[in-house]
């Protein structure tokens, strides 16, 4: 499985922006895709996970009511980010983490998010 992340872009701060993240082949139903993201000087940091099949979507609390993670008809996860904050600025990662793995292990190159206040 080959991840492809793409949507980042400069943003004002209340503004939105909309990751994709493309999977290269087709995963069973449980596989948990995850957006991560890292701050400079920061460790990197969870952002919101989804499995496959579309089901049990969980938030980090610093962006709930904010993201929104999901998945569309064809082989993407996507994070739909809105009302952001300059404290989003990151590099986000998408991730897969295969049926009986306790981390996800499978990792796409990032994209970066700024946003301007």
């Amino acid at each position: 499985v080959q991840l492809q992340a793409s949507g980042g872009g400069l943003v004002e701060a209340g503004g939105s922006l909309r990751l994709s993240c493309e999977v290269s082949r087709r995963t069973t139903g449980t596989y948990r895709m995850g957006w991560f993201r890292q701050a400079p000087g920061k460790d990197r940091e969870f952002v919101a996970s989804i499995l496959w099949n579309g089901a049990v979507k969980v938030y980090a609390d610093s962006v709930k009511g904010r993201f929104t993670i999901s998945r569309d008809a064809k082989k993407s996860v996507l994070l739909q980010m809105s009302s952001l904050k300059p404290e989003d600025t990151a590099v986000y990662y998408c991730a897969a983490r295969p049926p009986g793995m306790s981390e996800f292990n499978l990792w796409g190159q990032g994209t970066q998010v700024t946003v301007s206040s």
